[in-house]
């Protein structure tokens, strides 16, 4: 009697928790919603959602992608096909949210806009840095050295934000993490084609017609070389926009020009098919963009950036850890996700952070020259900005 009460207490703690689950975790339904996208998991539904950014009043929409299995990469057959998308891996991947579009430049300027806001909290001994709650803190991005060229094409708030490297992204995502309570992050490369391909196993997520890209992309076929503002074409079947065309996106791997070899003959699960990058280049981007042939846009398609050409204009020594000067880099932007399983934040760092010696040398160099600053995101920061903007 006594072990049937403990299992009885013991199943009601997990249908609390369950209950709590569903209702409390944003994104997440008890029940299915009448309409719209939905996916099911143990405890509820994933529903689409949007958040304010905390402390602004711009919102971010994100749309719920059910897990399944896939083949990562491309036959050779396929119109377009690299070395560097070959051997065809089964994938499985894990439920998460995407972004229905990729960054603004009104999503990225609050981001923007903590340089010179760290560097007063700094001024004033305030929310100092430690080694305590280093693991909160992030860089935001110095100042651009040349404007003119990031906004070449024009910086209004619906335009895809672009040049920023992949290191400033990840540390956008811990950003809008820290600030918001919630887990966001770059995709894998395995993460992002899936999403991008939709269920489908052709070339795009609408088939192989290329006559029919432009009803869905922006690209050297139809964009008159300009980007365009996000979210204008048709959305895909899980209600994503721009996966195919406007900009690149970056994603957490490493660009491989053996593609999926050291892969080859396995299942995976997409976390683990991660190509963490040990180099600061070449990191890898995926879709295609605005200045791209329509074979460039496809699921599959992917390329490496080139410090070394796409930084060719910096000034800086060290150069920019948080910037491209160069093209192509004003087609290259990014998305994040947040995916359905939360994980312990020492786990997160590497999602967030960086280990690629190149990176870190340069960050710790542009600090110590007071040409870089740390601050801490948490979910004070809101506060503690309206605070010193009053002051």
């Amino acid at each position: 009697m006594q072990r049937f009460t403990q299992w009885l207490v013991a199943a009601s703690i997990l249908l609390f928790s369950c209950h709590v689950y569903a209702e409390d975790v944003v994104g997440i339904s008890k029940t299915k919603p009448a309409s719209g996208p939905s996916v099911k998991i143990d405890g509820g539904y994933m529903v689409p959602y949007q958040f304010m950014i905390p402390g602004t009043d711009i919102n971010i929409d994100m749309v719920p992608i059910p897990g399944g299995t896939y083949s990562l990469g491309s036959p050779a057959s396929e119109k377009g096909h690299t070395a560097a998308e070959a051997p065809q891996v089964t994938v499985t991947v894990k439920p998460f949210w995407m972004a229905r579009h990729e960054t603004s430049w009104k999503q990225y300027t609050p981001f923007l806009e903590l340089y010179d806001l760290f560097k007063k909290f700094e001024a004033k001994k305030v929310r100092t840095v430690t080694k305590e709650n280093r693991i909160d803190a992030i860089t935001a991005p110095t100042p651009l050295y040349e404007p003119s060229f990031t906004y070449e094409y024009g910086d209004d708030p619906l335009l895809p934000a672009v040049t920023m490297s992949p290191y400033a992204a990840k540390q956008y995502t811990k950003w809008i993490s820290g600030i918001s309570g919630d887990q966001y992050r770059l995709p894998s490369e395995a993460e992002w084609e899936y999403a991008s391909r939709a269920g489908a196993k052709t070339a795009f997520h609408f088939g192989n017609d290329e006559t029919k890209l432009g009803d869905y992309a922006w690209f050297y076929g139809n964009s008159d070389e300009t980007p365009h503002f996000v979210a204008e074409k048709k959305p895909s079947p899980f209600g994503l926009y721009d996966m195919h065309g406007n900009v690149w996106e970056i994603v957490l791997d490493t660009y491989l020009e053996e593609g999926n070899k050291r892969l080859a003959g396995k299942k995976h699960e997409a976390v683990a098919t991660i190509a963490w990058p040990t180099k600061a280049f070449p990191w890898m981007v995926k879709g295609g963009g605005w200045d791209d042939e329509a074979e460039l846009c496809r699921a599959a398609s992917k390329m490496g950036t080139d410090d070394n050409d796409w930084k060719a204009s910096d000034p800086n020594l060290p150069l920019s850890p948080w910037w491209f000067t160069d093209y192509p880099s004003q087609c290259v932007g990014f998305r994040m996700i947040r995916p359905l399983e939360v994980l312990p934040k020492d786990q997160m760092a590497k999602f967030w952070d960086t280990k690629v010696p190149n990176i870190v040398f340069d960050v710790e160099a542009r600090i110590e020259e007071q040409r870089g600053v740390l601050g801490i995101v948490d979910q004070d920061l809101p506060a503690a900005i309206k605070k010193i903007k009053g002051e």
